[in-house]
């Protein structure tokens, strides 16, 4: 018997963000939020993690190599999940650590995109001008990757969490307030004017880590996910 693809991986979101929603800084400047102690939770989140997802624009900003930091969790080297990059229009930096080649890579782009990348780097294209997630984490569920997990930045987080791209998320709540306009915060998109077009969640959990506190949800709207 020939097992299902799913439609779409199990994908859970995870965050770290100030108690009034921002993910940063003004303008973007990364904001380190998380606790000692809520560092070492997402990285067994990776740890268990086949892929984990960022956009391009966390790429520019922050240059993560997302991989797992083993010495966290006092285990020794084990495999890194793999690393996906939405990037529609190229604009990942040649010396990107994510083009690095120490683990596994897929760049989620467009066919507007003429850039070339790597050759040890795996392109999925999805979608005409912007990246359709739908149609690449079908790809992904192709490729055998049951389990992704996203981390951002907002406009990936708010595509997700709008969609209804996802089972699970969880964000940190670090014990400061940032305020401003240009701080970006955990959902961008279209205003919403009513209860009825806002992402529905349920809550799983809260729980105290370091000095604070990480919320557990499920989605309402989720679909497909295995």
């Amino acid at each position: 018997m020939t097992d299902t693809i799913p439609a779409r991986p199990a994908v859970w979101v995870n965050c770290a963000a100030s108690l009034d929603g921002r993910l940063a800084f003004a303008g973007g400047r990364r904001a380190r939020l998380s606790s000692p102690e809520d560092l070492v939770r997402v990285q067994r989140l990776r740890a268990n993690a086949d892929a984990i997802l960022v956009g391009v624009g966390t790429v520019i900003l922050d240059d993560p190599a997302l991989r797992v930091h083993w010495d966290l969790l006092g285990e020794p080297e084990g495999p890194n999940p793999t690393r996906v990059v939405v990037d529609a229009s190229g604009r990942t930096p040649a010396h990107a650590r994510v083009l690095d080649g120490s683990a596994p890579t897929i760049v989620g782009t467009s066919r507007a995109n003429g850039r070339s990348y790597p050759a040890h780097v795996e392109v999925v294209v999805a979608g005409a001008d912007t990246v359709d997630l739908a149609e690449l984490f079908r790809a992904l569920a192709q490729r055998g990757l049951r389990r992704l997990l996203v981390e951002g930045g907002a406009s990936i987080l708010s595509s997700v969490l709008r969609g209804g791209l996802f089972d699970r998320f969880t964000i940190y709540y670090a014990p400061v307030v940032i305020g401003g306009p240009t701080a970006p915060p955990v959902a961008r998109g279209p205003d919403v004017v009513a209860l009825d077009q806002a992402v529905p969640l349920v809550l799983e959990s809260l729980d105290r880590v370091g000095e604070g506190y990480v919320a557990t949800y499920r989605s309402r709207l989720a679909s497909g996910g295995a």
